[in-house]
């Protein structure tokens, strides 16, 4: 079975698609085979106006206001990783998913699922990372549950998280408010958290370690909101499937195209290396501490002064553009000159990488 893609110049080609009757990790992607799973077997059956939403966090009314709300499950292995572990990237990415809808994070709530037999030091030190990253982020967890499984039905660890903020005024960035003319800036390097998991999972010994970038987004969020309010019209934290797919997600919601200039997309040597070596395309791989943001483009140079200002963005830049060109898809100039489709992935280049 086939789906068809249109390409930029009118022409059609097939797109496989993976058919099967059983779960496969390429449905914990964030591409298309994750984008099947929740419309065929989730949406069906619990599908809501608010849920309809699918944006980052879920935007609910409450007692005359508004709040975001958004879980997130990790089953990142290994759970220790060069920048980070299990517990500060449960934070972060929670967190995250909240800001990315305009919101300040308030509260916490955790659910741990540990294996028997985990190390009590193990243990110790996730929790700890996981403390100090919600005290950084100056939002505490008040509540939580935590499961034990028995020793080989769990991988060490796994933590659900969910996080609760609140909306003021008219700034509510939306995957569906990309616009022509709008320029699409990214907060700094692509590709380092999932090419650090990569390196601590199969032990590969590069020449420069990659750190993973994982980091709580909500000053980069709050300088732009202050500044710009309705006007920032998509955030987009590209975590699974990288940038590629978070493009093609909001260029879909939108209805509109994105075109990107390879050149100005900024993949540090070291990741780019390890991708060339693997196989991987930079622009599909995880990140936890960079951000996608959409503004009219008039605005770009002052967006970037705004986001330099802070260290997670003293190297952001402008990647391209929103045109009315092609809608629901997203094409890249390349440097020799010639175009190509950025389309997603149908399953994931690295699985568990959050």
């Amino acid at each position: 079975m086939t789906d068809t893609l249109r390409l930029a110049d009118g022409l059609v080609c097939p797109v496989p698609t993976v058919t099967t009757d059983r779960v496969q990790l390429g449905h914990g992607s964030g591409g298309k085979m994750s984008a099947a799973l929740l419309r065929e077997r989730f949406l069906p059956h619990l599908n809501n106006p608010i849920l309809a939403q699918l944006g980052d966090a879920a935007v609910v009314s409450l007692l005359g206001g508004d709040i975001a709300v958004s879980t997130d499950t990790f089953v990142v292995n290994p759970v220790e990783f060069p920048g980070g572990n299990i517990g500060s990237l449960a934070v972060h990415g929670t967190l995250n998913d909240v800001a990315m809808m305009g919101a300040v994070p308030r509260f916490l709530s955790a659910g741990f699922i540990i294996e028997e037999g985990l190390d009590f030091d193990l243990l110790d030190r996730v929790i700890a990372a996981m403390a100090a990253a919600a005290r950084a982020a100056g939002v505490p967890l008040v509540t939580g549950d935590t499961k034990v499984v028995e020793r080989g039905k769990a991988d060490h660890l796994y933590i659900n998280t969910t996080a609760i903020g609140t909306l003021h005024g008219d700034f509510r960035p939306a995957p569906e408010r990309a616009a022509p003319g709008d320029a699409v800036i990214v907060t700094g390097p692509i590709g380092c958290h999932g090419m650090a998991i990569m390196s601590a999972r199969e032990s590969l010994g590069f020449d420069t370690e990659i750190v993973s970038d994982s980091a709580m987004l909500f000053p980069l969020v709050e300088r732009l909101g202050d500044r710009f309010g309705a006007d920032v019209h998509v955030l987009r934290d590209p975590t699974r499937g990288g940038v590629a797919s978070a493009l093609n997600e909001i260029a879909a919601a939108s209805r509109v195209g994105v075109m990107l200039e390879e050149e100005a997309v900024p993949i540090p040597g070291p990741v780019a290396a390890a991708c060339e070596m693997l196989g991987f395309d930079p622009l599909y791989v995880a990140n936890e501490g960079v951000m996608l943001a959409i503004l009219p483009e008039r605005l770009v140079d002052a967006a970037l002064q705004v986001l330099r200002t802070h260290p997670l963005g003293t190297l952001a830049v402008c990647i391209g553009r929103v045109v009315a060109d092609h809608p629901a898809m997203v094409v890249m100039r390349t440097a020799i000159g010639g175009t190509r489709v950025v389309d997603m992935l149908p399953g994931d280049q690295l699985p568990r990488i959050c």
